[in-house]
């Protein structure tokens, strides 16, 4: 059994001038373990795509099974806690909050499903680690480089251990050197098992995939 499963996905955006379809009868199933890219022009529907992955958008039509189970007609709180049991997000921009240390910022998932402090610090301290920032767990995000902060943002995004890692544009704001990292970091969690998914206009990240796909006006095709 796929670990997702999109049947027929469509997502139709209601406009007073004229309607949007953002996605248009996607099909698409992944597995644990690989890392596949998504790329297409602006407005060609990947951040709806994302969203639909991450049960931040509800599809118009078709089916989404994550895990064997029907998410689709899942309400608003059993959707949070879908997210915060099961997807990690990497966004483009990095959501760190300003006035906590880097090890409180990796905890907050933890907070919020209520574990004791003890756990969410060994295993903030662990994900910090696994990215490289075991030296900056009481700095603050800009006292951190970029690239700092966005490996920051992934070790928040791991320390759930999610399932499904779902990233938009990760790499858009870092210089090549970061860059590298990032990507370094994303191909160790795809062995670990984890499935990952990139939204990228980058050729060069779209290259690390196990599999790529273009998105072009909603529609969804295996990349060239």
């Amino acid at each position: 059994m796929p670990l997702v499963s999109l049947e027929g996905i469509s997502r139709l955006y209601a406009r007073a001038d004229a309607d949007v379809r953002a996605l248009e009868d996607v099909w698409l199933d992944l597995e644990r373990g690989e890392l596949v890219t998504l790329t297409g022009p602006s407005g060609s529907g990947k951040s709806t795509l994302l969203h639909v992955l991450g049960l931040l958008d509800t599809p118009t039509a078709g089916r989404y099974r994550l895990g064997g189970e029907d998410v689709g007609g899942l309400d608003d709180d059993a959707r949070a806690a879908q997210r915060n049991r099961s997807i990690g997000f990497v966004f483009q921009a990095f959501h760190l909050v300003p006035h906590l240390t880097i090890a409180e910022n990796v905890e907050l998932p933890l907070v919020y499903r209520g574990q004791a402090r003890q756990d969410r610090r060994r295993r903030a301290l662990a994900e910090l680690e696994r990215v490289g920032l075991a030296d900056r767990v009481a700095h603050r995000p800009d006292e951190l480089s970029g690239g700092e902060q966005q490996r920051a943002a992934i070790a928040r995004a791991l320390v759930i251990d999610p399932i499904l890692l779902l990233a938009d544009e990760p790499t858009g704001n870092l210089d090549e050197a970061s860059a590298a990292i990032v990507l370094s970091i994303f191909g160790a969690v795809r062995e670990a098992g984890t499935c990952v998914v990139v939204v990228t206009h980058n050729p060069r990240v779209a290259s690390i995939g196990t599999r790529g796909y273009r998105l072009d006006r909603g529609r969804l095709e295996v990349a060239p």
